[in-house]
């Protein structure tokens, strides 16, 4: 009888065989991964995350038919955006640094490693995903001052009613402020910055709904770094999430401003 998939699932993409089989038997150890098989070229992972499940991708950049970046891409083109990647490889050239991180991988991590350091940087990824979860199936806990705002009725902020606040025009109400000094961010937690959070909100507006790979790529920033200013707006009252599913079971989340954000 076939086991249950239990955990983050994952491909290891590696052509030294002996390195995938160390990789395997490392993932499995960190605990809360199941890797659901190997790939030795770029054509095989393509395939294998287009006919699996697949939440996690390691990701070596030197292969046999074509490089780690081009998988990326033909990953992306196919909007397996919700397909996580973390780099393994022996690879420090700057340009593909630079294209793995355009691309919005999770991490780079650089061979030769330590187990110690592999065990590191993957319960990281660990803790993030399951925030992420829970943020995606809006179980993620409150704090007080987020409670009382959404009781109070406090979200987008005193005065953003009537036109006064966001986009508010002459006559209309107190002068528009920098969404960075409005009471929704008065709380901004511990590595958020205003001008990050008015960038994304500028690139939210361009667009009807994005996703976090697109305001990722459109700000220059990581795709765990967008998610978490999209997480803080989404909780501030500034963004609304919705969801789109396709073919695959894992629905992709859709960000678009609020009608009291639209205009900051």
């Amino acid at each position: 009888m076939t086991r249950p998939v239990t955990g983050i699932r994952a491909l290891i993409v590696e052509d030294d065989a002996s390195v995938s089989r160390l990789h395997v038997r490392y993932l499995e150890g960190v605990g809360g991964f199941t890797v659901l098989g190997t790939a030795v070229t770029g054509a095989e992972a393509v395939a294998f995350v287009t006919q699996n499940e697949v939440d996690l991708v390691l990701l070596d950049m030197h292969l046999p038919d074509f490089s780690g970046i081009e998988v990326l891409h033909r990953l992306r083109a196919l909007t397996f955006d919700n397909v996580d990647v973390i780099v393994v490889s022996s690879a420090t050239e700057a340009v593909t640094v630079r294209q793995a991180a355009a691309a919005s991988v999770e991490d780079y991590l650089v061979k030769p490693f330590s187990r110690a350091i592999f065990d590191l940087r993957l319960a990281a990824y660990r803790a993030r995903f399951a925030a992420r979860a829970l943020s995606d199936t809006g179980q993620i806990p409150l704090r007080q001052v987020d409670i009382d705002r959404l009781i109070a009725g406090r979200v987008p902020g005193p005065g953003a009613g009537s036109g006064a606040g966001f986009g508010s025009g002459p006559g209309s109400g107190p002068a528009t402020r920098p969404i960075g000094q409005t009471s929704e961010l008065a709380a901004m937690p511990k590595g958020l910055s205003a001008p990050t959070v008015e960038l994304i909100l500028r690139a939210l507006r361009a667009q009807e709904v994005s996703t976090a790979v697109q305001v990722a790529t459109g700000c220059g920033l990581a795709r765990g770094t967008a998610r978490r200013y999209l997480d803080f707006l989404r909780q501030a009252g500034l963004v609304d999430v919705t969801h789109r599913y396709g073919a695959r079971g894992r629905p992709e989340l859709l960000y678009s401003v609020t009608p009291a954000a639209r205009h900051g």
